[in-house]
């Protein structure tokens, strides 16, 4: 089909269309993995998380009244999945942060597999900023770059803000981004003084 029409694709899965389920899952698993790696699981965390995300599609696929939010849906599925990790996992380490601590105490900036996918000094560069961004910013600019771009009903509801402050959220983490890959600390080893970029 020329237009991606979930309600369609719905309609094939539940009349057992395997094509619609793979087309499905290639439009919305960059998202899910976007998310819960945003929300700082690793790899076979993340997988847990979009996989149980796919589950709960299916459990649900006769529920669906809004196909056309079907992104969503599955953005904030995969979110509270993340959060049940990270629930399960706090329950099981000393010192771990609960929930009271806030987003901020459970983001991770840096991940082996990130590591291994970086090619060049410049992408080095800009995970080394996007690693300095305040955890709100890092968490919006990993959603921002899944593949399909996921549409800002999507983001909303995948870190749980309101549409209408992604537009400007996003301009300022840009710009903090900016500011922080401009300056020279950024490619030497000397330690990191307290930065005005996480401001944004």
């Amino acid at each position: 089909m020329d237009e991606f029409d979930p309600a369609e694709l719905l309609r094939r899965i539940q009349g057992g269309d395997a094509a619609a389920w793979e087309e499905l899952t290639g439009r919305y698993t960059g998202l899910l993995w976007s998310v819960a790696r945003s929300l700082g699981l690793h790899e076979a965390d993340a997988a847990d998380a979009v996989q149980t995300s796919w589950l709960r599609l299916l459990e649900n696929l006769d529920a669906i009244q809004r196909p056309e939010r079907l992104g969503a849906w599955l953005a904030t599925t995969v979110r509270h999945e993340s959060l049940t990790i990270h629930r399960r996992a706090a329950r099981l380490q000393l010192g771990a942060p609960d929930e009271a601590d806030g987003w901020d105490a459970i983001v991770a900036v840096a991940d082996p597999l990130e590591d291994g996918l970086l090619r060049d000094e410049r992408d080095a560069a800009l995970w080394h900023a996007l690693g300095r961004l305040r955890p709100a910013c890092q968490r919006l600019m990993r959603v921002l770059m899944a593949d399909p771009p996921p549409s800002y009903a999507e983001i909303a509801a995948a870190l749980g803000i309101p549409m209408g402050s992604i537009g400007p959220t996003r301009q300022r983490c840009f710009q903090c981004l900016r500011d922080l890959l401009d300056g020279d600390e950024l490619f030497d080893d000397a330690p990191h003084r307290p930065t005005d970029a996480r401001k944004g």
